[in-house]
């Protein structure tokens, strides 16, 4: 996938602002694993047998002594050896998690669905292709939620298929049908502002090219002149107004961008020195199905295929008049999606979003019938995202996790509306250290100085801390496993919530996360 499977960095600066978004390679994980076997965490009402109060010490003053004090902090720690609860800080109260609201959904996921799961992608018509490779009627692009198909790949293959088929003309349109999942189009409790860009990507049942594209921006050859802009892959759907131009030499960089919420017109304004630096910012794509439909379209004529209609979408809103059956289809051509240990890995590597709410609600559509709501009323139309919820909710139940007193609202933790506890994090990574798919959760990881969103962080401790990063404005998380010099194995979570100005709160979180890797 082009996207966060590569590094990249865009700076936009309007009003001489300049943000930069960074994504992570996914790399491979040196050769660690979790422990064989782990006790089960015992209850709160033994968290203070184990308690060490050397490593107490430290880990308060490292957080009062920093410049992130007056922030709002929650720290637990456990040994995966016999459950005891060497450090709480807050364990039980409530705090925003960031992404450590991933290692909920993947856990959940692997557990109920299993790492061997895989997504699929279908191409229906209502009729057989006749004896000359006609098809008589519609071709329906069927998706499933599958979070990594692609374009160069994916829906070439399925194009490829239809083609050895015989099919070389389709009297109807191109259908981009959503269907699948029913719900809200973005999570409850996103901001406005992150819905442009790649991270706030609107997950859909037909999502390709993870719904975003690469915006290159950087000065033209002449000064006075318009400035460069180039989208990858190209999408004929994106309406650019190119308002910036290059400026002199000395000139300051002085850029915009921006999409607009309900549509996919694309502005970009401000002005580049002439021989500046080029920039890429990663926006979202609205109506991925729509998007998905068209470049299968234009693989298919590229093909020889032609396609007498245009294309179109259809979702869960379409009257059940309208509403595709698959059942009752017939199927084309089909493609397979890679294990879910793998988009898990892949999710909690590189803190893919997109990829997190599309297990969410895959979660939601299988297993939902298992966590119903009280009120049928509402279970009959609540949708896959919230089934999802109350899914993770029950599973954290039945693991002795208590869930009753968090909340939440996405797979991904780009909600301001999530709040879960240190210790429920904790408690999570002891039960995810003995279950049958404890490698596939453990190898998804960023391991610390080495690969995913972790790669620049902790180099002091490299194989020994493999952690779950979270971070949104003024809140920062980190939740995995420590393996001290002996071989004893932690479970951890740090959440920092509130820090604002000058603070550098993933400095601190840093720090005593080495500072528990460094038991004696």
């Amino acid at each position: 996938m082009p996207y966060p499977s590569r590094k990249f960095a865009f700076a936009i600066i309007v009003a001489a602002l300049t943000v930069w978004i960074i994504a992570e390679r996914v790399s491979s994980n040196p050769p660690l694993a979790p422990p064989e076997t782990a006790s089960q965490p015992k209850s709160t009402a033994d968290t203070n047998t184990g308690f060490d109060a050397a490593l107490a010490r430290d880990i308060d003053q490292l957080i009062d002594g920093s410049d992130s004090a007056r922030a709002r902090w929650g720290v637990f720690v456990m040994s995966l050896r016999d459950g005891r609860v060497l450090y709480s800080r807050a364990g039980d109260s409530l705090f925003t998690p960031a992404s450590n609201m991933k290692i909920y959904t993947t856990a959940a996921a692997l557990d109920l669905l299993g790492p061997d799961f895989r997504w699929r992608t279908s191409v229906y018509a209502s009729t057989q292709p006749t004896t000359d490779g006609v098809i008589d009627g519609d071709v329906i692009l069927y998706g499933r939620g599958a979070p990594d198909l692609d374009s160069k790949e994916g829906l070439l293959t399925l194009a490829d298929q239809l083609q050895r088929r015989g099919v070389h003309r389709v009297r109807g349109s191109i259908i981009g049908d959503e269907s699948y999942f029913r719900g809200e189009q973005y999570g409850t409790g996103w901001q406005w502002n992150d819905l442009q860009w790649y991270y706030g990507a609107q997950p859909s049942a037909l999502s390709v090219d993870e719904n975003a594209v690469e915006v290159t921006l950087g000065p033209g050859k002449k000064t006075a002149g318009p400035a460069s802009v180039v989208i990858t892959p190209n999408d004929s759907r994106l309406r650019l107004t190119n308002n910036a131009t290059t400026g002199e030499r000395d000139a300051g960089t002085t850029v915009g961008i921006e999409r607009g919420l309900s549509n996919n017109d694309v502005v970009v304004w401000g002005e580049f020195p002439i021989g500046g630096h080029a920039y890429s910012a990663f926006l979202s794509i609205r109506d991925p199905a729509l998007r998905a439909a068209t470049i299968f379209k234009q693989l298919l004529n590229a093909r020889g295929v032609q396609v007498d209609g245009d294309v179109a979408t259809r979702d869960f809103r379409t009257s059940e008049a309208n509403r595709f059956d698959p059942e009752k289809a017939i199927e084309l051509a089909y493609l397979e999606s890679a294990t879910l240990g793998d988009v898990v890995r892949r999710t909690n590597k590189e803190s893919n979003n997109l990829y997190a709410e599309l297990i969410l609600r895959t979660l939601g559509k299988t297993k939902g019938a298992s966590a119903p709501d009280p009120n049928p009323r509402k279970n009959a139309a609540r949708g896959d995202d919230e089934a999802g919820v109350a899914v993770i909710k029950k599973w954290l139940s039945d693991q002795n996790i208590n869930a009753s007193s968090i909340a939440i609202h996405d797979g991904c933790g780009l909600s301001r509306l999530d709040l879960i506890t240190p210790e429920s994090a904790a408690r999570l990574l002891a039960f995810a250290a003995q279950a049958s798919w404890r490698q596939s959760f453990y190898d998804s990881l960023p391991v610390a100085g080495h690969d995913g969103t972790l790669r620049g962080r902790l180099a002091n401790t490299t194989g020994r801390i493999v952690a779950k990063t979270g971070s949104l404005t003024y809140d920062h998380s980190l939740s995995g496993y420590a393996t001290t010099q002996s071989g004893e194995v932690f479970a951890f979570s740090i959440v920092c919530n509130d820090a604002i100005g000058q603070a550098r709160p993933v400095r601190t979180i840093d720090a005593i996360a080495s500072r528990i890797a460094a038991r004696p």
